[in-house]
């Protein structure tokens, strides 16, 4: 069993920053893309953010030069740092992770998801 937990939504003025944390625990073995979607209401998913195993990233280009994926593989932790908030950015966050178990096979993970709601 794997999970990915995430924190550090809340309500932000607009130009604030939040920093989103996802962190993956269970059978492990390996992670390779860690990503970050939003969903944005009455909208599809879409992702924001995305950083492989090498820590090369690609953004969204509503986000480039505002937000910035990292990770920590010693934690199994992907983090969002969201910077130059707008009130577009409001959404619900999923924190995405392609896993490898101890049994050697891959699976799509998914979070609960977060809200961030930027707002005066």
């Amino acid at each position: 069993q794997v999970q990915l937990v995430e924190s550090g939504g809340g309500l932000v003025q607009p130009g604030g920053s939040l920093r989103l944390s996802c962190a993956a625990s269970g059978s492990i073995f390996s992670i390779n893309a860690m990503n970050w979607y939003r969903q944005l209401p009455g909208k599809q998913r879409e992702l924001v953010a995305a950083i492989f195993s090498g820590s090369r990233s690609n953004y969204a280009d509503s986000v480039k030069g505002r937000f910035t994926i990292s990770r920590d593989n010693a934690k199994n932790t992907v983090y969002l740092q969201m910077n130059s908030l707008k009130p577009e950015d409001t959404a619900v966050y999923y924190c995405n992770a392609y896993i490898m178990t101890m049994d050697l096979r891959e699976y799509d993970y998914w979070g609960q998801g977060t809200q961030v709601t930027v707002s005066s």
